[in-house]
């Protein structure tokens, strides 16, 4: 038993040894390695993660009628399989954000705890 907790503690004595030694050298290479990237995350979250501008409106609005025309025009029975599936699985992420935002709305996964006036039936009890 006490040879095991010996090789046990030189286990532990190596393992930090060796992320004293190697620690510095990973952190600057994950920092090499990341700058790139990250650089281009920023580059197209400034371009795609902004709010809307209120000049960008009118072809917000001409898109929504074009949709509506085609809508009614029937032009969704055109579509692609591969188009129809990358249009849902677009509409499934867009849901799943909804529901993501709305868990971290209420810091819960659960529904809200709405409160009542009235006293609960006693078969609940």
């Amino acid at each position: 038993m006490a040879r095991a907790a010996q090789k046990l503690v030189g286990l532990g004595q190596r393992s930090v040894n060796w992320a004293v030694s190697a620690g510095p050298k990973l952190a600057g290479d994950a920092v090499v390695w990341s700058k790139p990237k990250l650089s281009k995350f920023w580059y197209y979250a400034r371009v795609e993660l902004v709010p809307p501008s209120p000049a960008e409106f009118p072809a917000v609005q001409q898109g929504v009628q074009n949709l509506l025309k085609s809508a009614k025009q029937g032009k969704y029975m055109q579509v692609t399989v591969k188009e129809a599936w990358v249009n849902t699985l677009v509409c499934a992420e867009i849901a799943f954000w909804f529901f993501i935002g709305e868990q971290i709305g209420r810091r819960s996964i659960v529904g809200y705890n709405v409160e009542s006036d009235h006293p609960a039936p006693s078969y609940i009890k």
